[in-house]
């Protein structure tokens, strides 16, 4: 088993709404693309971890002194989301570029935000 020397996240950002008119039968044959794409990572022993996230926004929570406020969101100007995420082994930005250039979430009109993770 090769040995990498990173950890990045694939935080996968699209529009829900793209999805409205694919069949049953489509959706399933995405999912399984993405399945087969992390059983792949896994083989190759680059999958940490990866979860879909639900397509409702969320909340953020800020403070400001000893005064936490919770609100919807986060919203923008645009109706793309954060979806989903995968957190994969690499040694360098480059090469968890070629790793993620067969990724599903690419061919669906997606966007996939790279980030190194910090060594601990």
């Amino acid at each position: 088993m090769a040995k990498f020397t990173m950890k990045f996240m694939l935080a996968f950002h699209d529009d829900p709404r793209s999805f409205d008119d694919l069949t049953p039968e489509q959706m399933q044959q995405i999912v399984q693309r993405y399945n087969d794409w992390a059983g792949k990572l896994a083989q190759e022993g680059r999958m940490v971890a990866g979860e879909k996230l639900t397509d409702e926004p969320g909340k953020v929570m800020r403070r400001s002194g000893n005064d936490t406020t919770v609100t919807d969101g986060p919203f923008s100007e645009t109706k793309e989301v954060f979806g989903g995420f995968f957190i994969i082994h690499a040694n360098s930005y480059e090469d968890a570029v070629a790793v993620s250039q067969d990724c599903p979430h690419l061919e669906h009109g997606g966007t996939i935000e790279l980030r190194a993770v910090e060594a601990s």
